[in-house]
């Protein structure tokens, strides 16, 4: 499991390489959600995809050969989370296989 440095700002971007993969990620608030989207040198994976705490965000997406997921954890309840608490109360946590298997 890695944490994925995010900031508590309403809109952001950002490229990762996480298992060997070139990973561009945006986050974005749109009203009262949170979104999430994910590229793989630049082919869309997901896209405005509702984050939700403790909720895994590619479970349907595996079929397109990215290796873990993403989920965002609340470190004070049990809230979706919001852009004002990103890199604090709510984490981004990348899962590597390791931390699938059997899930």
């Amino acid at each position: 499991m890695i944490t994925v440095p995010v900031t508590a700002i309403p809109s952001q971007a950002f490229s990762i390489v996480l298992a060997l993969q070139k990973c561009q990620i945006a986050i974005y608030q749109k009203g009262q959600y949170l979104f999430f989207d994910l590229s793989i040198n630049g082919s869309p994976i997901v896209t405005t995809r509702m984050c939700q705490n403790r909720i895994r965000l590619l479970l349907d997406a595996q079929y397109y050969g990215f290796v873990g997921d993403f989920v965002f954890v609340d470190t004070q309840g049990d809230t979706p989370p919001a852009y004002t608490g990103l890199g604090d109360r709510y984490k981004l946590l990348y899962l590597e296989a390791s931390d699938l298997n059997g899930n």
